[in-house]
Order: structure tokens, then sequence, then C-alpha cells
């Protein structure tokens, strides 16, 4: 027979959109009796997440600052015909602070590592072991529902970090570097300078399907430090991950995909940027939202996360619809060139994009002018793309 574990709160999924939502009910609700079962060995898995600092509205700030462990003001991009600085706070976190910090904040029989789940319900969590975990509400953060009720396009990647033999003399990140060889689509190099001889390279790819050569673009990583001047002396860390950009689709079918009367977080809510895929600013929201709600019920939970994600959705349409742009009128290899052009418009108007605050002047702005498609094919897209 196995335990029966009461609770007020359980959140199932230890990754980011659920460590958010434990640390910021635990601030908030400091009496409320939470726990996070996750299957891993560790909270956050193994990730650097990013952000620019106006990602996150200052009265949110306090749930992410603890989290940081790099950060500076003003990065670059590197386009074939463009070269630009922009003035922008740029921040970045890691999977081993993001787990240590959440720990701390939370008794230590809170966090159920390496407890693999079985089924969820609103208000319960059954355990491979045979345990049980009886709650007042439950939350799924555990990942994507059923991408197949999406239209889809992909931003993938591999990233690591590089110890270098000498200092590297860069002080701000750059963003984006698509001087690069075009390849698989919409291809750039991200760099983060972790210290003066630490290196944060990734190799990004906005691509038509979610298959990645992890050796190949670990070469092509090497081939990049190499042509820098970096002498590598090693691979600190590496990651790889498959982001969904979504063009459109049915957001019903796939909130009803994982059950339609659990509450939902993060990939598993649709709680992602749909032009880049990056959910931490939408499990930053989330979370402050959810610890100012009073009824943590079960019921009252999956209410609340159902019209809060589907309310996003909506909000997310003209996003969807450049993402259909990029990815269903212009050809694979130019699509950098829609990047670049999107690079020379105001740096205000670029920071509330990727914030996903885009006025309707910088919406207005954003299609005006030249299009960077074919103007044929963009009028096809419109009409046949389920974007909204």
């Amino acid at each position: 027979m196995g335990t029966t574990i009461p609770c007020d709160l359980a959140i199932v999924g230890g990754g980011l959109a659920g460590g958010l939502i434990a640390l910021a009910l635990k601030a908030k609700r400091p009496d409320l009796d939470i726990r996070i079962v996750e299957a891993g060995a560790s909270l956050g898995g193994d990730h650097v997440w990013s952000f620019f600092g106006s990602d996150v509205v200052e009265g949110d700030r306090w749930l992410v600052a603890p989290l940081v462990v790099h950060g500076w003001r003003g990065y670059d991009v590197a386009f074939p015909h463009l070269s630009r600085d922009v003035d922008a706070t740029y921040y970045s976190l890691t999977s081993e602070r993001f787990d240590a910090v959440v720990r701390g904040a939370l008794p230590a029989d809170a966090v159920m590592l390496g407890r693999k789940v079985l089924a969820a319900s609103a208000t319960a969590v059954v355990l491979a072991d045979g345990d049980r975990v009886e709650a007042k509400g439950v939350i799924d953060a555990r990942g994507p529902g059923d991408l197949s009720t999406l239209d889809l396009g992909w931003q993938k990647f591999v990233g690591q970090e590089l110890a270098l033999a000498a200092p590297h003399g860069i002080d701000r990140p750059r963003v984006m570097d698509a001087t690069v060889e075009q390849i698989d689509g919409y291809r750039f190099i991200y760099c983060l300078p972790f210290g003066e001889r630490r290196m944060f390279v990734e190799d990004t790819y906005y691509s038509d399907t979610p298959d990645l050569d992890g050796a190949a673009i670990g070469v092509r990583i090497a081939d990049y430090a190499r042509a820098r001047g970096w002498d590598v002396t090693g691979v600190v860390r590496g990651e790889a991950g498959v982001l969904p950009i979504t063009l459109g689709g049915d957001f019903d079918a796939y909130w009803r995909s994982t059950g339609g009367g659990i509450a939902k977080a993060g990939m598993r809510a649709g709680l992602f940027q749909p032009a880049t895929g990056y959910s931490l600013p939408d499990a930053v929201r989330l979370a402050v939202r959810l610890a100012a709600e009073s009824d943590l019920s079960g019921a009252a939970l999956a209410r609340f996360t159902h019209d809060y994600a589907r309310a996003a959705w909506k909000r997310g349409a003209f996003y969807r619809m450049l993402g259909a742009m990029m990815f269903r009128a212009g050809e694979p290899a130019e699509r950098w060139r829609i990047i670049e052009r999107f690079y020379r418009l105001d740096p205000m108007l670029i920071t509330r994009f990727y914030a996903g605050r885009s006025s309707l002047k910088d919406k207005a702005r954003i299609l005006t002018g030249k299009p960077p498609v074919p103007v044929g094919r963009a009028i096809r897209v419109l009409r046949t793309t389920a974007w909204r």
C-alpha cells in the first residue's frame, strides 16, 4: 500500500513554470502547504534562460531577481547589411541557481524529486511508486500538450558554455549574429559572456522541422569560436532544445489534449511567446497572478488558468500572423532579411515586441514599407493560415 500525502497545493512538474509558482506562493502565502512533484533529479533541468529586462514589469521583478546570475546593459546584433548596438538590459539565469533558490525557499519535504506521475486530476496526483498526493488544488506544469493541434514552426538550438585559454574581451551579449552561413532556415549565433574566459555560445535555427543534429551543430560552434579567435580549452556545460513557434491552430483543442478540468501552467497551458517560443516572461506573469488569487481549489484554478491562457492566446494573434509570414511566405534561406529589417526599427518598438506588448502604432510600423516577402505569398498566407 502506498502513502497518501495531503497538502494545499500540488504542482506537477518542477521546471521553470512550476518552480516560479511555488516561489511566488511561498512568498505571498507562506501558510500554504505546497508540494512540487518532479520526475528528474533536480528542479529546472539543465538550462540557461535569458530575458530582456523589459520582459518583466517592475512590479513582478521581485520574483525573478533572486534567480539572476548574469546581467548586462546593452547588447548587439549583426546581419549581412546591418550591425547595431541596442541599449537594453539583458539577464540570464541557470538551472543550478533556480534549483538552489526554489529548494531553499521551501521545506525539504515540499520538493518531491525522482517521482514519476501516472495520472493527475484537479485534486490528486497518482505516483508510479504507489503514493498519492491529495491536494485542495493541482497545477499541471509538465511541458507541452498535443502539439498536433497547433500549426508550428520551430526554434531549435544547441548551446555550449566554452572555457577559453585567454580573456575574450567582450562585455555584452551578441543576441543575434546572422552573418553566419544560413542553414536549415534562419540561423544565427547567440553569445553571452559569462566571465572573462567563459563564453556561452548557442547555435539557433528557425526551421520548418524539429529535427536537431547535435553533433553537426557542435562542430559549427567550434568553427565559430575558432573564427572569433577563441582558444577553447573545454566545454563546461551543454544543452539543446526545440521550441514551438506558433503560427496558428486550435487553442481549445490544445487545452483539452491534457485534460479540460485541471489547471495548467507554462508550455502545457500554451503560455509562451508565439514569435520566439520563450516562456519565462509568461511564467513570471502567471506565477505572480496566481499568488494574488484567494481561491486555490482545483476547480477554481482550472477556470483561472484556462481563462488566463485563453486571453493570452487571443493577444498573440498578431505575433502568430508574423510567424506565419516568416515560415510560409518567405524562402527559408532568405528569412534573415525579415529579421534584419525588423532590427532597423526603433529600439523601444523592438523591446515591446519581445515583451509581447506591441502597441497599435508598433504593429502598423512593422507592417508598413516594402515587404521582405513576396506580396502574393503573403496574401495567400493571410487567407489560408489559422493564425487568429
